[in-house]
């Protein structure tokens, strides 16, 4: 017996004539090529879509447009790795008829084009609620990091920067105590030097200043937090380890999982962002009545509001205990949700049936919120169990509580909603992070990573109505409504 043996690389071989021979009538480049062709890309804006009557020809932008979108749906992102892909990829050459832009030309293109790529990603999510793909009635909304093109050592906090101005005040002045002291001895240590000892200083003064004006600049703009690669980027926090990244939020549908609606932002925090892409979501998909379900971290009085204004019914799980980690203060028999509101008379019934009467009210985020004590808490034998405050034990109720109590009778009411947005709103997250290997942004400024998440949306949203689908079938209602 002997092993399978390929052809003699001297051997002439009759190839098929036409590059077209080579590409299979389900190829999904055949559909890329199709989709794109129906767009009128000059009304999107996508510039040199009409070339002028002087200089160089331009590429066509749909040809650029076409090379991205089957980079992205193959796990190719970076502009020189797509000019590799245009000079050996028998799909690319039959896709962009075998032009070969340069690196510099295709990266130019996705980063002056960010505005028109994004409604072309929106101009596929409407062909796919044209398709029927969209359930338009349960939408999952979630959040993500995305690793911003920024160094955690390049990002600064006060707190960082007054412990780094401290280190460097400690280290000079060892410095220049060495240095008095070898003055004052006849005969210098071993291994002194100086000039060396000079030259640190001054490169630590020097470094000294430079925080002390990002310092006084972070306080002049009243901002938090500075990064020196990419400022729009922020340090954030997910899932207990640090990183400066992007916050990347998701509306998916329950139907097939497609996305909805995307954003990028900034903020470490989700709970001002239910709302904005949840009447986005809305919009999309045309609809009078949707449900929403989001994860405790979207928990907020003022977002639930202006959802239900807005005919956005919700399902969010509350947050727990707010006692902190190192206390764990309160224990679970006196938590928040163990303190019974009694409404005819506006009061708390505490677990040792303490009265918490009205105390006082804050205007807080355009409403007011309403604080009850008890004098009894002085005395309460249960008083380390249930809070670490020496005043006492403080209940809070806002303006939108009754709201609230709705929600919370809501996720009572139907868990199995609440347990469907990990299933949704995790699945493209997912494929984004871990199967497509995209956890991570390449271009830096909250405009060009918008960018760059709209190209992973689409590519993703195709992926999916591709595999429900088929190629065919998508042609086909491409040539449709060209």
């Amino acid at each position: 017996m002997e092993h399978i043996t390929g052809i003699p690389r001297e051997q002439l071989t009759i190839f098929p004539e036409a590059i077209e021979d080579y590409i299979a009538e389900d190829n999904p480049v055949r559909f890329i090529d199709a989709f794109v062709h129906s767009l009128d890309l000059s009304t999107f804006g996508f510039q040199k879509a009409d070339v002028a009557d002087t200089g160089r020809p331009p590429y066509h932008p749909s040809d650029l447009l076409k090379l991205y979108i089957y980079g992205y749906l193959n796990r190719v992102r970076s502009s020189r790795r797509l000019e590799r892909e245009t000079q050996r990829n028998l799909e690319v050459m039959w896709l962009l008829k075998k032009l070969t832009p340069d690196h510099k030309t295709i990266s130019d293109f996705r980063k002056d084009n960010g505005q028109a790529i994004r409604a072309v990603c929106c101009q596929f999510v409407l062909l796919c609620q044209r398709l029927d793909l969209f359930g338009a009635e349960l939408v999952a909304i979630d959040g993500s990091k995305f690793s911003a093109s920024n160094a955690n050592r390049r990002n600064f906090t006060k707190a960082k920067l007054q412990v780094l101005i401290q280190k460097i005040d400690a280290t000079v002045s060892g410095y220049l105590e060495t240095l008095e002291t070898a003055d004052r001895e006849e005969a210098p240590p071993l291994h002194y030097d100086a000039q060396a000892l000079r030259e640190k200083i001054a490169s630590l003064k020097e470094r000294s200043a430079e925080y002390h004006k990002l310092l006084n600049s972070l306080k002049e703009q009243g901002e938090t937090q500075v990064s020196l690669t990419d400022p729009d980027s922020r340090m954030m926090s997910d899932g207990g380890k640090r990183d400066v990244a992007y916050n990347v939020q998701l509306a998916v549908d329950n139907k097939h999982k497609l996305i909805v609606e995307h954003e990028v932002t900034n903020e470490p925090n989700d709970r001002t962002l239910l709302a904005p892409i949840a009447k986005k979501a809305k919009e999309v998909l045309a609809v009078d009545h949707l449900e929403v379900c989001a994860d405790k971290g979207y928990w907020s009085g003022t977002a639930v509001r202006e959802c239900e204004e807005h005919k956005i019914v919700t399902y969010i799980p509350e947050h727990g205990s707010t006692g902190t980690r190192k206390s764990n203060i309160p224990t679970p028999e006196y938590a928040h949700t163990q303190f019974h509101y009694d409404k005819e008379r506006d009061m708390f019934i505490c677990p040792q049936n303490q009265e918490l009467a009205r105390y006082t009210r804050t205007w807080v985020h355009g409403r007011w919120r309403y604080e009850y004590r008890t004098p009894a808490c002085l005395r309460c034998p249960a008083k380390l169990l249930c809070t670490a405050d020496k005043g006492g034990r403080r209940m809070y109720r806002s303006g939108v509580e009754d709201m609230l109590q709705r929600l919370r009778d809501r996720v009572a009411r139907y868990p199995d909603k609440v347990k469907q947005r990990q299933m949704l709103s995790e699945h493209p997250f997912g494929t984004l992070k871990h199967g497509w290997n995209q956890r991570y942004f390449l271009l830096r400024g909250l405009h060009k990573v918008r960018t760059e998440m709209s190209l992973s949306v689409l590519a993703y949203n195709m992926r999916r109505a591709m595999n429900i689908l088929s190629v065919a079938m998508l042609m086909r209602s491409v040539c449709t409504t060209a």
